[in-house]
């Protein structure tokens, strides 16, 4: 996957970027940093902060990626998965609702979430909520959050391979 379009963001439209992420999230990754990038990465809309992809962009809602997450640790819009379930949403599976623990309840249909496993409550994946947050927890069959990026995807790699 190459990265494409790369463009230095003006700070207006950092501190907006960074107030969404900061609305969903509760962390505010991005505010008054003048060196954040908007890049294309095949159908990815990416920010780039320390030449690392921290944050991605679905239709106008920002984001972070997994990396991300790892770096800017958030308390909101969280989907914990049991450890049976981690090696299917590591793969990129969709979270299915009988293997949801735990789910942030100010999670709505079609927010954009973060899906962590229960032991050490580390980011899997990243993906868009099929349904209310009490609603994860409490279904027992279906699917719960349609998986967008997940660790060791494409758009995770990318951080791996070397800079030209």
């Amino acid at each position: 996957m190459r990265v494409r379009r790369r463009q230095r963001l003006r700070r207006k439209e950092i501190n907006a970027f960074s107030q969404g992420i900061a609305d969903a999230l509760g962390v505010d990754p991005f505010r008054d940093r003048d060196d954040i990038d908007l890049a294309e990465a095949e159908a990815w809309r990416l920010l780039i902060a320390d030449n690392e992809v921290r944050g991605l962009v679905v239709g106008d809602r920002p984001f972070l990626t997994v990396r991300g997450l790892l770096a800017y640790p958030p308390a909101r819009r969280y989907v914990t998965v049991d450890m049976g379930a981690v090696r299917f949403v590591y793969n990129g599976a969709d979270v299915m609702a009988p293997g949801i623990v735990d789910a942030d309840p100010g999670i709505a249909p079609g927010d954009l979430v973060w899906v962590r496993d229960e032991k050490n409550r580390r980011p899997l994946a990243v993906g868009e909520a099929l349904i209310s947050g009490p609603e994860m927890v409490a279904s027992e069959h279906g699917k719960a959050v349609r998986t967008l990026h997940h660790v060791g995807d494409p758009l995770w790699k990318l951080d791996e391979e070397p800079k030209e």
